[in-house]
């Protein structure tokens, strides 16, 4: 059975949880890594879960906000480290669209140490995927597609499950309807809720491109998503954040609503 290994829920400028990025953990213990925050965070938690960075050797970045990216430059660095030592076997793959390489190699080479650095090309490399283009990464076939982001160039992907499930995540944007090829027939559906529908006068989601709650599960709905897992939130009252955000949605989502914390682990089933 797979599971949702879910490092942070927060959007870019939350202070009291982590960045939104996760990962899928197939029955084999490895794991397909999405994002990995906007800092050295992203090592506490992944230890605070007992992930070891040997489990990891597929990571796809989305795109190139900073909330999203610069945590694999500790990832690169310390997986080069290891592998210099003799202490992580195979290679690292990152994967990601074709403007980013040049951007994780630009960031890598300015902060990191030239013997770590040389290590991109050698046994970790830069991948370069297409929009609509299948990857077998693990035991998955991975579609990556473009989801028409408004902001930054950004690719979400859906990939099916050793259950038959289909996994889908569409990024840190409201869904658009250009992608719905992509994301029908999902029985778990990734969705970034910038706040309550009824707090979006205090927290203006509209006017940073983002979701309500109730949008995100609204939409849901109308797609007959099974499992919808919101994320990519405000840090404002984390204490009461789950409890209210899953009030609001089920007034329009009749799934399973998740508004998971960090460091949670999802069963899906």
């Amino acid at each position: 059975m797979e599971q949702l290994y879910v490092f942070g829920t927060g959007n870019a400028a939350v202070t009291q949880c982590y960045n939104t990025c996760f990962a899928i953990k197939n029955p084999q213990g490895e794991f397909f890594m999405v994002d990995t925050g906007g800092g050295n965070g992203i090592l506490r938690i992944l230890e605070d879960m007992h992930i070891s960075l040997s489990q990891i050797h597929h990571i796809f970045i989305t795109h190139e906000h900073t909330d999203h990216i610069l945590g694999i430059v500790w990832i690169i660095r310390m997986i080069a480290a290891r592998m210099k030592y003799g202490q992580y076997e195979g290679e690292l793959h990152i994967y990601c669209h074709d403007s980013l390489p040049e951007t994780i190699s630009t960031i890598c080479r300015l902060t990191l140490q030239d013997k770590f650095f040389k290590m991109i090309g050698q046994r970790i490399f830069l991948i370069p995927v297409s929009h609509d283009e299948t990857v077998q990464i693990l035991n998955y076939p991975i579609t990556f597609f473009d989801i028409c982001s408004t902001k930054a160039r950004q690719y979400g992907f859906t990939t099916t499950l050793e259950n038959g499930k289909q996994f889908t995540c569409c990024g840190d944007e409201p869904f658009n309807p250009a992608c719905i090829d992509y994301v029908k027939g999902s029985c778990w559906l990734t969705h970034e809720a910038f706040c309550l529908y009824s707090q979006r006068d205090s927290f203006k989601p509209y006017e940073k491109h983002h979701s309500t709650v109730k949008d995100a599960c609204e939409l849901a709905e109308n797609l007959g998503i099974s499992n919808l897992i919101l994320w990519h939130t405000e840090d404002k009252n984390l204490k009461q954040r789950q409890s209210l955000y899953i009030e609001e949605g089920k007034a329009y989502f009749s799934g399973n609503l998740y508004v998971p914390e960090d460091e949670t682990v999802i069963e899906l089933i």
